[in-house]
């Protein structure tokens, strides 16, 4: 019981800061849509075995391909999330 007691002080802590500042509370995150979603991991899969592939047919000229691919899609979702929620 001591836990849920610590948990709803918490939530009330929370709760009283949000209210005096909103700016404090989460931003709604945006969701893609299902058929954006698979559409998405589909085309993912399809492009991460072309590079596995490649790895193995060019050998270095390959993983520096996939690299440089694997770098290029962390690099855009980290400015996708800095972004934030359109709206």
């Amino acid at each position: 019981m001591g836990t849920e007691d610590k948990r709803r002080q918490f939530d009330d802590i929370v709760a009283h800061l949000t209210a005096e500042d909103p700016s404090l509370g989460r931003a709604p995150r945006r969701r893609w849509s299902r058929p954006a979603l698979i559409t998405v991991m589909v085309f993912g899969a399809v492009v991460w075995g072309l590079l596995s592939v490649s790895m193995v047919a060019w050998g270095a000229r390959g993983v520096a391909l996939t690299c440089g691919c694997v770098a290029l899609v962390g690099i855009l979702a980290v400015l996708d999330a800095r972004r934030g929620p359109r709206g």
